[in-house]
């Protein structure tokens, strides 16, 4: 049933951020719902989930992308491992943890996305435009966990987070 339930949040998540979050960009830069949805997954259920979550979510989105196909899987799938590794020694009390980890995770990911992009082939991302779209999403990232984060805590259904 979990399963059920972590393919809703993929899909809706993908069809809100190719339908809905293109109109709504900031400077440039686009929150990246996947990769939050990664990082909360990674949050809640530890690094094994949190990367076969990232690899699925970042093919699926990649699928929808002009750029070489499995760069977003790649960057999701680390950020989703490192975020699982990360959460184990961390306090949970604050309400602030999901906007920075989101936020932390967006630049991380954002950031890999661009040097795994660069090793593929794709030279013209290394631009002085590309650090502020990434810190930009960033943000965007850190704002919009607060609809995310408990959207992936439905979908977890646990509780209290994985403790690994």
């Amino acid at each position: 049933m979990r399963w059920l339930r972590w393919f809703l949040v993929v899909l809706t998540l993908v069809v809100l951020q190719t339908a809905v979050f293109p109109s709504l960009r900031v400077a440039g830069a686009a929150p990246d719902l996947l990769l939050v949805a990664t990082v909360a997954v990674a949050f809640y259920r530890g690094a094994e989930v949190g990367s076969v979550f990232g690899f699925v979510a970042g093919l699926t989105i990649d699928c929808f992308l002009s750029s070489h196909f499995g760069i977003s899987a790649l960057a999701f799938c680390l950020v989703g491992f490192g975020v699982g590794v990360f959460q184990s020694g961390m306090l949970r009390s604050s309400r602030l943890v999901a906007p920075v980890l989101a936020g932390v995770g967006g630049l991380l990911g954002g950031g890999l996305w661009v040097v795994i992009a660069a090793i593929a082939g794709q030279d013209d991302l290394f631009v002085g435009h590309t650090i502020g779209v990434l810190i930009v999403a960033a943000l965007y990232d850190a704002l919009i966990s607060f609809a995310v984060f408990p959207f992936v805590h439905w979908a977890a259904g646990d509780p209290e987070p994985a403790r690994r």
